[in-house]
């Protein structure tokens, strides 16, 4: 058992003080305990440690390498999404786990305890399948056990290049299945998992409504029985537009007549719902996962977060392409960009919590609702996904309760963590994880080539 002395802390019933918490051998918490005589650790402000619901980690090479303009005059989504395809080229198993184990590291020292990885990379160059069609998978659960996150694996179902259901670009051959080889990759993930720590969770991801067929959603639904479910939804307007065109109807009303959509699912994006789509959306319960760094990266729009929230909504928050993985970035992001829509300010806050404690609650439980995994919440029984602010830091050392949050939102930055626990394993001590050195290596070496593409 391991003792966590907490000078502050944000439990489930609220701010409390002087707080032990006890974390059992299988991860969980078990005892919150108002002693402070015996302790393994003392910090200054626990707090739950969220979920990263978004992940497509091998991007995060690509950082810093596509800030320029090619010879449209007008660039966007798909201009990127061009130059992603060819930087893929590069890419080969070895590398994509060296990746990926190096976002990881670069995840828990943000205060992320899990990484919900949205895995579409399945093939070789060619578009040939690896010997084991699952290779690719089995790095991201490698990459897992090297840096000790928790991890929920949504291998993606990736048929067609668009609604009209066309072949594959050579840019996305490496991403495509049929629904049978799409099975027998799920059935040989789930076989490796078993191997994994009990904290490792499967879940799917049809791809978007543009890459699946519609005919075949069903089946991946059977396919994922009780498990979590991610699509990309409604994130750019000539989607809107296409999927308008060929369905017959603007994505998110396309799901919501076809599809029974519950808190199963998580709907990635979502940056262009019209308000009545907003509101039926939220009704089922559904996640909104929110990216909004990317978001503002690629010019996919603003989320109706305020409408969305109004009407009960849930959100969680991942970091996407993985350019700048920062968890209060992402949160001050999505606040400042209803801001400066509406020309307001607390846009997200209630009557009852400030905006950073808002924010930061909505997505601990979303983020735990996305990725399939009790946590996001410290009380008895619950996974300890645990994250430590430094309250000696300038900017913290005078706050107390929601103060706290919002000064380390929208103040602060990563700095003011010391330490991440995942499933009760202590992986980020004094702000470092405690494999950097060793990963960050084989990170360097692998990706010593990837900037010329």
């Amino acid at each position: 058992m391991t003792k966590i002395l907490a000078d502050k802390i944000l439990t489930s019933a609220g701010w409390q003080e002087s707080i032990t918490v006890e974390i059992n051998a299988d991860g969980h918490i078990g005892k919150l305990r108002a002693d402070t005589k015996e302790y393994d650790h003392r910090v200054g402000c626990l707090l739950p440690a969220p979920v990263n619901a978004h992940s497509h980690s091998f991007q995060r090479a690509m950082s810093g390498l596509t800030e320029y303009r090619g010879p449209n005059p007008k660039d966007s989504f798909w201009t990127w999404r061009k130059l992603m395809f060819k930087f893929l080229k590069k890419l080969d198993p070895d590398i994509v786990e060296a990746i990926t184990a190096f976002v990881q590291m670069e995840m828990l020292e943000a205060g992320f305890s899990t990484n919900v990885e949205f895995h579409y990379l399945h093939h070789s160059e060619s578009g040939k399948p690896y010997d084991d069609i699952a290779e690719m998978s089995q790095r991201i659960i490698s990459a897992a056990d090297q840096s000790g996150i928790g991890l929920t694996l949504l291998p993606v179902f990736y048929q067609y290049g668009g609604c009209d259901l066309r072949p594959l670009e050579d840019g996305q051959k490496r991403f495509g299945n049929n629904l049978d080889q799409f099975q027998e990759l799920f059935q040989n993930v789930t076989k490796s998992l078993e191997a994994s720590p009990s904290d490792t969770y499967l879940g799917l991801a049809p791809h978007s409504l543009r890459a699946v067929n519609p005919k075949d959603l069903i089946k991946l639904v059977s396919l994922a029985k009780e498990n979590p479910i991610h699509m990309h939804l409604a994130e750019q307007v000539a989607e809107v537009d296409e999927v308008k065109e060929f369905l017959g109807a603007r994505p998110v009303e396309w799901v919501l007549e076809n599809l029974d959509i519950s808190n199963q699912w998580c709907m990635i994006h979502c940056t262009q719902m019209d308000p009545h789509e907003v509101k039926m959306l939220a009704k089922t319960q559904a996640i909104a996962g929110l990216c909004p760094i990317t978001e503002s990266s690629l010019g996919d729009g603003i989320f109706e977060g305020t409408n969305w929230m109004a009407n009960n909504g849930n959100i969680a928050i991942g970091s996407d392409s993985n350019i700048r993985i920062s968890l209060s970035e992402e949160l001050r992001t999505l606040e400042y960009s209803q801001r400066l829509r509406d020309r307001s300010r607390a846009a997200l806050a209630n009557s009852h919590q400030s905006t950073g404690r808002r924010l930061f609650e909505e997505i601990c439980k979303g983020g735990a609702q996305a990725a399939g995994r009790k946590t996001g919440f410290i009380k008895e029984g619950y996974l300890a996904d645990l994250l430590a602010l430094d309250t000696r830091h300038i900017d913290l050392e005078q706050h107390k309760k929601d103060t706290l949050l919002d000064s380390y939102i929208f103040s602060g930055d990563d700095r003011m963590i010391s330490d991440v626990w995942s499933a009760g394993r202590h992986l980020v001590k004094n702000g470092e994880h405690v494999s950097r050195t060793e990963i960050t290596k084989a990170y360097r070496k692998a990706t010593k080539k990837l900037t010329e593409f």
